[in-house]
């Protein structure tokens, strides 16, 4: 057995623990454990009391139960912690089913992060309240977004903020951190974010930085949309330089034919940046497909600038046409063409379709279709636009954790952690199933400061999965993208049992989480 960091004082405890009785609400036993820590499993068993793990070793007399769950031929790990989702809309629901959050429930995870790519609200204290008040499934976290921050103060314009608007919008960080989020997370290749410049980026992770946040960027380009992805990777370590924050790039990737194998010098990049002491870590979806709009990938900035009023008419503007039409034909080519891009949702005749079909079928190019498209109504998109190489090559270095970005339409909102796992874990062994578990995990929660989370040990939150090895795997394709996953047989969120023999429960013992870093008094 590998002797991981948590491991002896583990073993110290169990010891001690030994010594006197104990009383749990369910005793998990006969199962291979995985502390989180990226060291290989131990045969032990785990007894949880109200919503912490109190006991893990060898059972003896001193211990009851009042559940007992034979785990016997499953694994039992930290329940995965997603530091990419856009799951607010179903916590926030009326719904009960939808507030289960059963679509990540079954996939092993236990926590979900949320406001993402810059569209964290920025009432995080409001939000919070709304969440825990109505109950929810999974455990949360929140960020403060740059682009609603500067979509309230500055609405879409397409300029530099005055010092009276940046200062608003500090306050407004200020305020989010102060309430318990993450960090500032930011959306540069989106509007309003990409109106932005570096300093102002700089000036409000400052704000976040004072309060021991993260920060957050979906980067201004993983293309060559504008000003290239290597040239996006340095922006992002220049503002965790100059903010004196660590940053986190969100779902790492090369996008587009451009860029294929460019994961080599971009990890290059940050392992020169993390050698100086910089802290960078990233996120990573194991699909070759991302996931966005017509609008986001194909429709240039300036379209957009102003407000959807004047998007519109921009996009019907006659004289603006040609010049549309070109940008639209550069960014598809980015993407592989319209045979690489499926739509997910949109109009019903529009589902489930490339855009080649579609436009072959209206009698109108690629393009005039893409155009059409986000004129009446915009779609989701799946984008096959990732070399695998690159995938492997990002998902190999330490730093980089397991993520969904779920979005409606694509599989990855219901099928990315049991992806890897079959995919990358079982078949091609890019890594051992303790690293895929420690990145899912342990690191995740080291990295965003949620003390007593990631790790099985006494005392620490009993957010737990149960998975059987053998057919841990997604059912959640491309065709079929809402089809939840198979093989989690028991979850706990909080010590209460959210999955039991494979059935989202209708309970709601999640939390909204907070960081646990102290802030930073400036000199």
């Amino acid at each position: 057995m590998k002797i991981g960091k948590y491991t002896i004082p583990l073993i110290f405890m169990i010891l001690s623990a030994c010594t006197a009785p104990l009383e749990a609400d369910y005793l998990l036993t006969n199962a291979d454990v995985y502390v989180g820590d990226g060291s290989g499993s131990i045969r032990a068993d785990i007894a949880i009391k109200n919503d912490e793990i109190i006991f893990i070793g060898k059972r003896s007399g001193h211990l009851r139960a009042k559940s007992l769950i034979d785990a016997s031929g499953y694994i039992i790990a930290p329940g995965f912690i997603d530091p990419h989702t856009h799951s607010l809309l179903e916590l926030g629901s009326e719904d009960k089913a939808l507030r289960q959050n059963a679509n990540y429930r079954l996939q092993g995870v236990t926590t979900v992060f949320n406001g993402n790519d810059g569209r964290g609200k920025p009432d995080i204290l409001k939000v919070s309240s709304q969440l825990q008040t109505h109950g929810i499934g999974t455990n949360t976290a929140l960020y403060i977004g740059h682009g609603a921050v500067r979509r309230l103060v500055m609405e879409n314009a397409k300029r530099a903020p005055t010092p009276d608007e940046l200062s608003q919008m500090k306050t407004l960080v200020d305020e989010a951190m102060d309430a318990g989020a993450l960090g500032l997370s930011t959306g540069l290749f989106y509007v309003p974010g990409s109106f932005s410049g570096t300093d102002e980026v700089v000036a409000l992770a400052k704000v976040a930085a004072l309060k021991g946040g993260v920060y957050d960027s979906h980067i201004r380009d993983e293309s060559t949309y504008n000003i290239g992805l290597e040239a996006s990777i340095e922006e992002v370590l220049e503002i965790g330089r100059r903010a004196d924050i660590p940053v986190h790039i969100a779902h790492i990737k090369a996008l587009g034919v451009d860029v294929w194998g460019k994961s080599v010098p971009v990890i290059a990049m940050i392992e020169k940046a993390r050698a100086e002491g910089l802290r960078v870590t990233a996120d990573q979806y194991p699909w070759l497909a991302s996931g966005t709009s017509i609008s986001a990938a194909l429709i240039p900035r300036d379209i957009k600038a102003g407000g959807k009023e004047k998007h519109q008419a921009r996009l019907k503007d006659t004289l603006l046409r040609a010049k549309l039409r070109l940008d639209v034909a550069e960014n598809l080519r980015r993407r592989g063409g319209g045979d690489a891009v499926l739509i997910t949702m949109g109009r019903a005749d529009w589902q489930g379709k490339t855009l080649s079909h579609l436009a072959q079928k209206n009698n109108l190019s690629a393009v005039d279709m893409a155009i059409y498209i986000a004129s009446n109504g915009n779609a989701k998109i799946a984008s096959f636009n990732m070399d695998k190489k690159d995938v492997v090559n990002f998902m190999k270095q330490e730093w980089v954790m397991t993520s969904s970005d779920g979005s409606v339409g694509h599989p990855r909102k219901y099928a990315s952690f049991p992806k890897k796992y079959q995919t990358y874990i079982k078949d091609q062994r890019v890594m051992p199933v303790e690293s895929f578990l420690y990145r899912s995990s342990g690191l995740v929660a080291d990295t965003f400061n949620l003390c007593g989370r990631g790790y099985l040990k006494p005392g620490y939150k009993a957010d737990i999965v149960v998975f059987d090895p053998k057919i841990f795997a997604p059912l959640a394709d491309f065709q079929n993208p809402e089809r939840l996953s198979e093989g989690v047989k028991y979850l706990f969120v909080n010590g209460r049992l959210a999955v039991n023999e494979g059935v989202s429960q209708p309970v709601f013992p999640g939390k909204v989480l907070k960081p646990c870093t102290k802030h930073i008094n400036p000199e």
